[in-house]
């Protein structure tokens, strides 16, 4: 029996995601028997793209698209696909999103599997089917879902969560995790072999070290705070320097206990781990360009001890420095 599924569009939708989707689902049992001369099998996954209203829309790329229908037409999807969206990460859902909402809350009462990829998860959140539990978001959207809906409990650092009784909930991370998101669904509905098969046929890699290593993590809340966003502008110029959070709280004129208690209220973090962070940063941007060893990397940005630049980095990027290095750097050209 065939899985009834629902991709959603939507004007902020992205076109690559949301037709990758499409293909993928409709490859299944399909696309590997062809390439091997063997007879299609049914249907796994019938897949269509479905709108509030169902009419022609222009998305975020000035991409006309054509869905297939209503999301109130029949059947009642088993299964419900939210792709990215392009939101401003400093604000809030559009209200032309809450009849969305309001249908995916239905529907996931009604015992549809509901899934997002990247910032889709904010949607979920509007539906409240995050509240209570574990999600995952594109990095540079977590702290707008945390934000908004603060019963989240948010896993900036994961590619796939799957929560709920019966795993209803499933959230994948960045844009690129709608490939681990696919996987994870063909997997569990048909098969472990057939999700190899399609991965071997995409030449999909999971992102098995989660999406730290793509994050930026200096990105921040936005506040109002003037004399915190000085230290800031301070620290981001002076990381380097031994004692930077006694310097900032001299700056400010401030003991550094009350330094450190208006710091995290306005950033949400504490003065010396927004001091590490920026020093992991600059480490990134060393690593990726430069030939520097990381023992002149880890005293560059202010480490006397490359033990510790070590352990800083892995702790807030997931990965070793030397292993976060061979991965940015296969990127660059080879010369002729």
């Amino acid at each position: 029996m065939s899985l009834n599924t629902t991709v959603i569009g939507t004007r902020l939708t992205g076109t690559s995601v949301l037709f990758s989707i499409l293909d993928v689902l409709a490859s299944v049992g399909r696309d590997w028997e062809m390439l091997h001369g063997l007879p299609a099998q049914s249907p796994v996954f019938q897949v269509s793209l479905r709108t509030l209203d169902g009419a022609p829309y222009w998305d975020v790329n000035g991409r006309k698209i054509t869905p297939d229908g209503m999301l109130t037409e029949a059947p009642e999807p088993d299964l419900i696909i939210v792709s990215d969206l392009h939101l401003d990460p400093n604000g809030h859902l559009p209200e032309e999103f809450n009849p969305v909402a309001d249908w995916l809350s239905k529907a996931y009462a009604r015992g549809a599997i509901v899934t997002s990829v990247c910032s889709g998860s904010i949607l979920l959140g509007a539906a409240g089917l995050l509240d209570g539990k574990e999600a995952t978001t594109h990095w540079g959207y977590a702290d707008m879902l945390g934000r908004n809906f603060p019963k989240v409990k948010v896993c900036r650092e994961r590619i796939l969560v799957a929560a709920g009784d019966g795993h209803q909930v499933v959230t994948a991370g960045g844009a690129s995790a709608w490939a681990d998101l696919m996987l994870y669904l063909i997997g569990r509905f048909a098969g472990t072999e057939e999700a190899r098969r399609i991965a071997k046929i995409y030449l999909i890699d999971p992102h098995d070290q989660g999406q730290l290593t793509y994050a930026s993590l200096a990105s921040g809340r936005q506040h109002d705070d003037q004399l915190i966003a000085e230290a800031q502008v301070w620290a981001a110029r002076n990381y380097h320097r031994s004692s930077p959070v006694t310097a900032m709280a001299v700056m400010a004129q401030m003991t550094e206990r009350g330094f450190l208690r208006r710091f995290r209220k306005a950033t949400g973090q504490a003065p010396a781990d927004y001091v590490q962070t920026l020093r992991v940063e600059e480490a990134k941007q060393l690593l990726e360009t430069t030939a520097m060893s990381i023992e002149e990397i880890s005293a560059e940005i202010g480490y006397t001890e490359p033990s510790s630049f070590r352990s800083a980095f892995r702790k807030r990027v997931g990965t070793s420095a030397s292993a976060y290095r061979k991965k940015w750097q296969a990127l660059v050209p080879v010369s002729s």
